[in-house]
C-alpha cells in the first residue's frame, strides 16, 4: 500500500513548473463590460472571473498552446487559442442562452449544461443577484423539479423526485465537496450552518440517482454548492438585509441578515479568505389545534382523547378502565392529559451565526493547489421529525484538507456537531405535567371523580368534565413561576425519563479522491476514484443507544467512469460503475450508462437517455436510534442495537390479576420479535375480534436500491430554450417505518395473555425501521422553457409532474412518505436592465394539493400559489446593488407539511457591496 501511495504522490508532485499568464477583457456586443464572466481553460477547472470593469488576468501552469473560453449567463461562449505568454485577449460575447454555462457535477468534469449526459440545474451569480427570494437558498425553489419543504424560517429541506420528509436522507448536499449533513441527524439542516451568499460561486442540482459517482445516499438528488476561490475573487464584499416577517399568528417581526466576505491574493502562490454571516428573525409559529385523526370524534378539545397537532403533553394517555383495574362503571376509553400549546414551549427565535475561512497555497504557482478550509455554524431553529424539536444553539464544525489540480483531487474532512440546548417540545410538555402531578395521581383522581359523578346521576359528558376539572387542580399555567421553573428544569435535564434535553457530540470522518486521465489518454476520458467514511456516534444515550459509549462503524467505495464521443462527436457515451461496502451490509455495485445524440446542422438539439442505479445505506438513526418519543419508541434495526434499549414498564392492576409482575423490563428487540401491527390493534379495539390482529415483527432493515430510467431533450430555437425529461424509478427494498405494538406479557399469536395485555393497555408502541415487501415505483417528468421577449425581458416557465406507483390500500401499515404534489408550475418574468442599471424580477409558483405523511402527523396539504418580487438598482461607482423585495406578496399563508407553522410574507431591503 505504501508503494502505491508513493507512486501516486510522485504523479502529483511531478507536475510541470511551466506557467503562462494572459490578460484581457470581456464585453457584450454593445461594448458594455461583463463583470463576473467566467474565464476557463478548456478541459480543465482552472479559471478566473472578470472584475467590475470586465477585466481579467489568468495564470495557468502550462506552456501554450491551449484554449481559453469566456462565458456568462445569457451570452454565447467564445473561445480563443493562447499561443504566447503575456497574450492579451479581448472577448466580445453575443447574447446567448443559459445552456452554455459550465457545470461540473454531472460527470465530475467541466462541461456545458447543453452537453451534460443527465438532467442538471444551475443557479449561478446572475440568478443569485436577481432572485426575488430573501436569499439564494430559498431561490432554488424556482428550479424545475425542485421541492422545498419549509420546516421553519431558517430550515428548509430541498428535495427532488418525491419521498421526502424534513429528515431527508435521500438527498445529499455538498459544500466545496464536503457533505453538509449533520452527524447526529444524518441529513442537512438547510443552510443553517451553510454558505454566506456573497461567497457563493455557483449552485448545481442533480436530480435523481447518482450513486455511480457519489456513492451511498446520492439517491434522489444532490445539491452542489461551490464557493469563490480567493485567487480569482479577492477583495471585500458584503450584504445587509433588513425587513420584517408577517404572519397572522405571530404578527410582524423584524428580520436581519448580514454577510461579510474578505479575501486577499497575497501572491501567485498564496491566497486566503474569511466569511462571516448573521441572521436573526422570528420563526413561523405553529398553531394547528385540530385533534390528530383517531383521537376523538370531533377533533376538538371537547374530546376526552384529544391529542392536538401543536399541543404537547396530551400525547400521554391511558385506558381508564384498565387503570381502574377493570371496574365496569368506568368506560373503556382512552383519556389524554391536558397539554400545552407549542407557543408555551418555545420563543420562536430563529438565529444563525456562521463563519468559515480558507487558506489556498499553490507551491509552484500552477494549477496544483493545497487548501485548508474550516467552517463553524451555530443556529437556533425548529425541526419536525417524530416530534417537534427546538434546535437551540446547535453547532456544527467542518475542517477539510485538500490537494487538487485540474486532473485530480484528494481531500479529507471531519464533521462534528454539538446539540447545544436543543430539546424535544413534546416530551417537555409531558414532563412538565408529570412534575406538577404524576401521571398515576392524575389518572387516579380522574377515575375516582368520574365514578363518584356517575353514581351521583351525572351523564357521561358531565362525569368526564368533572373528572378533568378535579384532576387539573393546581395545574402549572404558562407564565407562572411554577411553570417556568418546571420548564427550565425539564429542558436542561438530559435524562429522557425526567427531562427533554438532547446531548450530542457525534462526528464522522470522510476522505475521497479522484483522478482524471484525460491529459494522458486522448481516445477517451477516464476517471477513477473512491471514498471512505467512519461514523462516531455519541449522543450520551439521548438519541442513540450509546449511553455506555460511542458507536463506530465505517463504509467505503470505489468507482470508475469513461466518456467517449463517436460519429464526428455527435454521439456521446458515458459509462460508470461504483463498488460500495459497509461493514454492516453486503457490498453493492452501482452502474450507470447514458447516451447523448446531437441533432441539427449546428448541433442545437440533443436527445439523451440514461439508466442509473443507486443504493442508500440505512442512516445512523435507521440503525442505532433508541428514542422514547412519548406516544411511541423509535428503535433502530441494527442487530446489535435491539437489546441496548430497555425500559421498565408498569403493568396495570388488571394485568397483575392475571399473574403478570408489577413491572417488566422490555427491550427494543420486542418490536422486531414479539409485536402486532398497530393498525390491526386499532381494528381489534373497535371489533373485539382477535382475528383482526396481525403479527408485526418487522424484518431488520437492509439497504434500499433504485433503478432509474430517464430520457431527455434540450433544444435551442433562436431565443427559445427548451429542456425536458421524463423518468421512471423502480425501488427495491424501499426503506420506511412501521408502527407496531409489543405486549408487556404473552407471546403474539397465543390468543390469551398477549390479547389480555392489549386489552388492558399493557403494551408499548414502537416505530421500527424496515423494508417494503413489494417494489415501490414512481414516475414523472419536467419541462422548462425560457425566452427573451419584448426586446430584452426574460420570461421563463417550467412544469413538473410526479406520481407514486404504490398500492397503499393493500399495504396500509407501510408508509412511503412520498410527500410530493402531483403537479407544480413555476414562472418568472424580469429584466436585468430595464433601463440603465435598473432591473426587476417577479416569480410565481403553484403547488397542487397532496397528502403529507410523517411520523409527527399526517394530513392533507391544500394547493397554494406564491408570488415573489424584487426591484434592484446597480450603482457602478459604489460597486453596489440596492434591492427591495417581498416574498408571498399576496399574503396567502400556506404550509408544505402538517404541523409546521403557516408561511407568511417577508418584506426586505438590501444592500450588496462589491459582489462579483
Amino acid at each position: 500500500m505504501k508503494k502505491y501511495l508513493s507512486i501516486f504522490m510522485a504523479l502529483i508532485c511531478g507536475l510541470t513548473y511551466s506557467q503562462t499568464t494572459i490578460s484581457g477583457s470581456v464585453v457584450d456586443d454593445s461594448g458594455q463590460p461583463l463583470p463576473g464572466a467566467n474565464i476557463i481553460v478548456l478541459g480543465t477547472s482552472s479559471g478566473t472571473v472578470t472584475d467590475f470593469d470586465g477585466n481579467f488576468t489568468l495564470t495557468y501552469g502550462q506552456n501554450p498552446p491551449f484554449t481559453v473560453q469566456a462565458s456568462s449567463v445569457g451570452f454565447e461562449s467564445a473561445s480563443v487559442e493562447v499561443t504566447s505568454n503575456g497574450q492579451v485577449i479581448n472577448f466580445i460575447l453575443a447574447e446567448g442562452t443559459s445552456l452554455d454555462e459550465v457545470v461540473i457535477s454531472a460527470s465530475r468534469t467541466p462541461e456545458r449544461i447543453f452537453e451534460s449526459p443527465v438532467t442538471v440545474e444551475r443557479f449561478g451569480l446572475k440568478e443569485i443577484k436577481n432572485t426575488a427570494s430573501a436569499d439564494f437558498y430559498d431561490g432554488l425553489e424556482s428550479l424545475k423539479g425542485v421541492d422545498i419543504n419549509v420546516n421553519s424560517l431558517t430550515f428548509k429541506a430541498i428535495n427532488t423526485r418525491g419521498f421526502a420528509t424534513f429528515a431527508n436522507n435521500r438527498f445529499m448536499q455538498l459544500v466545496d465537496g464536503m457533505d453538509n449533513s449533520t452527524p447526529a441527524l444524518n441529513f442537512p439542516i438547510g443552510n443553517l450552518v451553510g454558505m454566506i451568499e456573497t461567497d457563493v460561486q455557483s449552485v448545481e442540482l442533480l436530480p435523481g440517482a447518482a450513486s455511480a459517482l457519489y456513492g451511498a445516499n446520492a439517491f434522489n438528488g444532490i445539491l452542489f454548492m461551490r464557493s469563490k476561490n480567493p485567487f480569482d475573487h479577492s477583495g471585500v464584499s458584503a450584504h445587509y438585509k433588513q425587513g420584517l416577517t408577517s404572519q397572522e399568528f405571530q404578527g410582524d417581526n423584524t428580520y436581519t441578515d448580514f454577510g461579510l466576505r474578505m479575501a486577499y491574493k497575497f501572491s501567485e502562490k498564496f491566497a486566503a479568505k474569511v466569511n462571516f454571516g448573521y441572521l436573526k428573525g422570528t420563526d413561523w409559529g405553529a398553531n394547528d389545534y385540530r385533534g390528530k385523526p383517531g383521537t376523538g370524534p370531533t377533533g376538538t378539545r371537547a374530546d376526552v382523547g384529544y391529542d392536538g397537532i401543536n399541543v404537547y403533553g396530551d400525547d400521554f394517555n391511558a385506558n381508564i378502565r384498565a387503570e381502574s383495574g377493570g371496574l365496569g362503571i368506568i368506560p373503556d376509553v382512552l383519556v389524554t392529559r391536558t397539554g400545552y400549546n407549542e407557543e408555551d414551549l418555545t420563543d420562536y427565535n430563529a438565529e444563525s451565526v456562521k463563519a468559515d475561512w480558507a487558506l489556498h497555497y499553490r507551491p509552484w504557482a500552477t494549477d496544483f493547489e493545497i487548501i485548508y478550509q474550516g467552517k463553524i455554524g451555530k443556529g437556533t431553529t425548529i425541526y419536525q421529525g417524530s416530534n417537534r424539536y427546538n434546535i437551540d444553539n446547535f453547532t456544527q464544525n467542518q475542517h477539510k484538507l485538500e490537494f487538487k489540480s485540474d486532473n485530480f483531487f484528494l481531500r479529507g474532512y471531519v464533521v462534528s456537531d454539538d446539540a447545544g440546548d436543543s430539546y424535544d417540545m413534546l416530551l417537555t410538555g409531558i414532563q412538565i405535567l408529570n412534575s406538577w402531578k404524576p401521571h398515576e395521581q392524575w389518572f387516579g383522581e380522574y377515575i375516582t371523580t368520574y365514578a363518584t359523578a356517575t353514581l351521583g346521576g351525572a351523564t357521561d359528558p358531565e362525569a368526564h368534565a368533572a373528572a378533568r376539572a378535579q384532576a387539573e387542580t393546581g395545574r402549572y399555567e404558562p407564565g407562572t413561576p411554577e411553570f417556568e421553573a418546571a420548564f427550565n428544569r425539564t429542558i436542561n435535564d438530559p435524562s429522557l425519563i425526567t427531562g427533554s434535553k438532547f446531548q450530542d457530540a457525534s462526528k464522522y470522518y470522510h476522505g475521497d479522491a479522484n483522478y482524471n486521465f484525460s491529459h494522458l489518454i486522448d481516445w477517451a476520458e477516464i476517471q477513477v476514484g473512491g471514498s471512505y467514511r467512519k461514523y462516531d456516534l455519541n449522543s450520551f444515550g439521548t438519541i442513540y443507544t450509546d449511553a455506555s459509549g460511542s458507536i463506530k462503524y465505517s463504509e467505503f467505495g470505489l468507482y470508475t467512469q469513461i466518456q467517449k464521443s463517436f460519429l464526428d462527436d455527435r454521439l456521446k457515451f458515458t459509462g460508470s460503475i461504483r463498488y460500495d461496502k459497509s461493514e454492516l451490509f453486503d457490498a453493492f455495485f452501482s452502474p450507470r450508462v447514458s447516451f447523448m445524440y446531437f441533432v441539427g446542422d449546428d448541433d442545437d438539439h440533443n436527445i439523451r437517455a440514461s439508466v442509473q442505479t443507486g443504493f442508500r445505506n440505512p442512516s445512523t438513526q435507521d440503525l442505532y436510534i433508541g428514542l422514547d418519543a412519548g406516544p411511541y419508541v423509535l428503535i433502530g434495526a441494527s442487530p446489535d442495537n435491539l437489546d441496548r434499549y430497555s425500559k421498565s414498564q408498569s403493568v396495570s392492576a388488571a394485568g397483575q390479576a392475571l399473574g403478570a409482575p408489577a413491572t417488566v423490563n422490555q427491550s427494543g428487540g420486542a418490536a422486531y420479535t414479539n409485536s402486532y401491527q398497530l393498525s390491526s390493534v386499532q381494528a381489534f379495539g373497535e371489533s373485539g375480534n382477535p382475528a383482526d390482529l396481525e403479527i408485526g415483527n418487522s424484518p431488520l432493515i437492509q439497504p434500499e436500491k433504485i433503478t432509474s430510467y430517464e430520457v431527455g431533450y434540450r433544444g435551442k430555437f433562436d431565443q427559445l430554450i427548451i429542456d425536458l425529461s421524463v423518468y421512471y424509478n423502480q425501488y427495491k427494498d424501499f426503506s420506511a417505518n412501521e408502527r407496531v405494538v409489543a405486549p408487556y406479557y404473552g407471546e403474539v399469536g397465543d390468543n390469551s395473555l398477549s390479547l389480555a395485555a392489549i386489552a388492558n393497555g399493557d403494551y408499548q408502541v414502537f416505530q421500527t425501521y424496515t423494508n417494503s415487501e413489494v417494489p415501490v415505483n414512481s414516475y414523472g417528468g419536467s419541462i422548462g422553457a425560457s425566452i427573451k421577449v419584448l426586446g430584452g425581458f426574460d420570461l421563463g416557465a417550467n412544469y413538473t409532474y410526479a406520481k407514486e406507483d404504490f398500492d397503499a390500500k393493500k399495504y396500509p401499515n407501510f408508509r412511503t412518505n412520498f410527500n410530493t404534489p402531483e403537479h407544480k408550475v413555476k414562472a418568472s418574468f424580469g429584466n436585468t436592465d430595464l433601463f440603465e442599471n435598473f432591473g426587476f424580477n417577479v416569480s410565481w409558483r403553484w403547488s397542487d394539493n397532496y397528502y403529507w405523511q410523517n411520523a409527527f402527523a399526517d394530513g392533507p396539504i391544500p394547493a397554494y400559489h406564491v408570488i415573489d418580487a424584487q426591484i434592484n438598482l446597480k450603482v457602478p461607482s459604489l460597486k453596489s446593488t440596492f434591492k427591495v423585495g417581498a416574498t408571498n406578496v399576496l399574503g396567502d399563508e400556506y404550509t408544505s407539511a402538517t404541523g409546521t407553522g403557516f408561511v407568511g410574507s417577508m418584506y426586505y431591503a438590501s444592500l450588496t457591496i462589491n459582489n462579483l
